[in-house]
């Protein structure tokens, strides 16, 4: 299988679906990840901010290694700004993509997300992957983002609504490794972006399907 994961910061690919990934390299599967924004250029001064961007793409890779996917890539839309730029300049971004690496499952983020950077992602990856005659693509999945997904305020539109389930039970320490590789990014508990709530999280969404632990994803599109 060759998997795309589309994520707006690097960190959100591991929180998201970090154990699933690690799963997907294990049996064989490409894993190719694209960030379409830096998730430091809304945070600083010029000066500061080159150091955070370098730190972050170094720990962008070192995640990569971890979990067993290829070198990812980096596009260079504002962060936490994207609501600036034409969806159309986000989704041919990405339709590059696409087309060179040719994958048969898409993760991205869940479109109900509080982040705007996260929410016009999704959107992009939906016009990028449209179900044209012809395409590759077979699955959409969307998933949460802890600290942005549950701080969304809870509507029937905004609500995520999990029914595919990955049991990252055998993943869960590349998982942790893999945020670890982020630790200026985490935060203490009981932070939701903290290590114990990221583990209890897995381990309520595995509890819910009879799994140790799992990662939880919302079905965008699933052709069988």
């Amino acid at each position: 299988m060759r998997v795309l994961v589309v994520a707006a910061h690097p960190d959100d690919e591991v929180l998201g679906c970090g154990g699933t990934l690690a799963l997907h390299t294990a049996r064989g599967d490409a894993v190719q990840v694209v960030f379409l924004s830096d998730g430091v250029g809304s945070r600083a001064t010029t000066e500061i901010k080159a150091n955070e961007l370098a730190q972050r793409r170094a720990n962008a890779l070192t995640a990569a290694s971890i979990l067993g996917t290829l070198v990812p890539h980096f596009e260079n839309f504002p962060d936490n700004s994207m609501d600036t730029v034409p969806m159309l300049d986000l989704a041919r971004a990405l339709e590059r993509h696409v087309a060179n690496f040719r994958p048969s499952r898409v993760y991205t983020h869940h479109t109900g997300d509080l982040n705007v950077d996260h929410r016009l992602t999704h959107d992009a990856v939906l016009t990028a992957c449209r179900p044209q005659p012809g395409s590759e693509v077979r699955t959409v999945l969307a998933f949460e983002t802890p600290s942005s997904t549950e701080w969304r305020t809870p509507s029937a539109a905004t609500a995520f609504l999990p029914c595919w389930y990955s049991d990252i039970s055998r993943s869960w320490d590349q998982k942790r490794t893999a945020l670890e590789a982020y630790g200026s990014e985490l935060r203490d508990y009981p932070h939701a972006r903290s290590i114990v709530a990221v583990e209890a999280l897995a381990r309520w969404r595995g509890a819910s399907v009879g799994m140790h632990s799992a990662e939880a994803f919302s079905v965008v599109r699933h052709l069988e």
